[in-house]
């Protein structure tokens, strides 16, 4: 399969490809991205499979940003696709089935003229489909107005049943979150930043520093930290408790080289010791954290519900009270493409609920704005659909580790490897992107919470200036935005 690449009409030459991945049947990424290749103006991809595959990419669209689109799953065939076609097709696909999905083409008659301009658009480029040239020149138009379109259809949308579960009072004083960073907690301004905004407080937890020698447990920061925020009216998140990655493992495990049972073992009293300590202070555990893209140990599938299995039972066994959350990191699944031993996060949850696991909830991770598989930029009507998704599985969501570039991590003029929105990102950008979401995913009955990655800007962060304060602890516009949320949540 192959797709000519066009820029203004003309075939490009120079084409970085930047989170390239084929995927088949539910937008499940193949195996082997690296077999896609880009030369003299043309995209080769090796399916290494008969069935239709389409491809996502990080592209630039005028006047809405640099986004990562999809194409529709296309049959192979020995002449090259137009992939600005594909795109602009791929898009209207979407559009279509959401639309069918949510049930609104009676509800968007004030968007008639942008449907109608779409449309007319889709139907030049089909006309011209054997100029190329010309076909991608009115694709591109037809990409740009699609992208606005979705978005005012995404957004209309969501108002709408954002403002009828305001109306239905249907949100909770916790429905904000998040998360502190321990080491500064003992800053007043810090503190107050965080009690001011949020009464949902999310406290992470790390088994390396906590079990640096083996059975030697350092609980003192820990301690610190529940001691001041139980003092506080406060819904203590904290976790994950499990994670494998390297910085979330200690070091003895790491480098013992110890077999499953060893592992489930350690893992189980280590969850067991936390729970038990800090049940009375806790609401809500973080049992465990991306075991979907995250297997250090490279557990097969078995192994992988077995260690899922067993950090549930051992939270439940040592607090009965509390609600118990396994979460998912990535839920584009990205990252399946590149590594054999992880598993796409709705299978792997579908997993979890089909081996009579007993948990509470699911956590979904959402972080945007590096270059890194499932950290590319998506448009707002992604985000929805991606949503959608889970309202098959049978517990609440929770939006866990919110994060999105304001822009300050990196010099102006750097570019943005991990997409744009509709502008550079800045505070004003940021602010609004974060508006935008929250609304769209409190419109969702099933979406329980949203928690930010982090209260203050920091070294630490994953997402560079992802801090609802700068790291002086003077509110950012989307601190502001955010407060005026929360007061409307929160009306009587």
């Amino acid at each position: 399969m192959q797709f000519q690449v066009f820029r203004n009409g003309k075939i490009l030459n120079d084409f970085t490809l930047t989170g390239a991945v084929l995927f088949g049947a539910d937008k499940i990424p193949f195996r082997g991205s690296k077999y896609i290749t880009f030369k003299d103006g043309v995209i080769d991809c090796k399916t290494r499979t008969y069935e239709p595959a389409g491809m996502s990419l990080l592209w630039p669209v005028e006047g809405f940003g640099e986004i990562l689109l999809n194409t529709t799953r296309l049959p192979e065939r020995d002449e090259p696709y137009i992939l600005n076609v594909e795109l602009a097709r791929g898009k209207l696909m979407e559009i279509a089935t959401k639309r069918e999905d949510w049930g609104i083409f009676e509800q968007t008659n004030h968007l008639d003229y942008e449907a109608k301009e779409v449309q007319g658009l889709f139907i030049e480029m089909l006309e011209n489909i054997g100029d190329s040239a010309k076909a991608s020149m009115v694709a591109d138009k037809c990409l740009a107005k699609a992208m606005l379109f979705a978005e005012q259809l995404t957004t209309r949308h969501a108002e709408m049943f954002f403002s009828a579960r305001l109306k239905n009072r249907g949100f909770a004083r916790s429905s904000l979150g998040c998360r502190i960073d321990p080491a500064r907690l003992d800053e007043k301004e810090y503190l107050k930043g965080a009690i001011e905004l949020f009464a949902h407080i999310g406290l992470p937890i790390n088994w390396a520093k906590i079990e640096q020698e083996r059975e030697i447990y350092d609980f003192a920061e820990l301690d610190h930290c529940m001691d001041i925020l139980g003092r506080k009216r406060l819904l203590i998140s904290a976790g994950p408790l499990l994670n494998f990655r390297p910085e979330y493992l200690p070091a003895w495990l790491v480098n013992g080289k110890y077999d499953f049972e060893t592992i489930r073992e350690a893992s189980y009293e280590f969850v067991s010791k936390v729970v038990t300590r800090y049940a009375k202070y806790v609401h809500i555990w973080q049992v465990i954290s991306g075991m979907n893209a995250y297997n250090h140990f490279r557990f097969s599938f078995e192994r992988i519900l077995e260690i899922t299995r067993t950090a549930c039972l051992a939270a439940r066994e040592a607090d009965n009270r509390s609600l118990k959350m396994i979460e998912i990191v990535h839920p584009w699944a990205d990252y399946y493409a590149y590594n054999a031993e992880t598993i796409p996060p709705l299978v792997y949850v579908d997993m979890v609920t089909q081996g009579g696991i007993n948990y509470d909830a699911v956590g979904v991770q959402v972080q945007f704005g590096k270059d890194e598989p499932g950290m590319h930029v998506r448009d707002m009507m992604q985000i929805s659909a991606m949503l959608d998704k889970f309202i098959a599985i049978p517990k609440p969501l929770h939006i866990t580790n919110l994060a999105i570039p304001d822009g300050s991590g990196s010099k102006k003029d750097a570019p943005q490897p991990g997409g744009i929105w509709h502008k550079p990102w800045d505070q004003t950008i940021w602010s609004k992107w974060i508006e935008n979401f929250c609304k769209i995913a409190f419109s969702k009955p099933f979406v329980n919470t949203i928690s930010f990655a982090t209260l203050a800007d920091d070294g630490d962060t994953t997402i560079a200036g992802a801090g609802l304060l700068t790291s002086e602890l003077k509110p950012k516009k989307s601190f502001m935005t955010l407060a005026k949320l929360q007061k409307q949540i929160l009306q009587k």
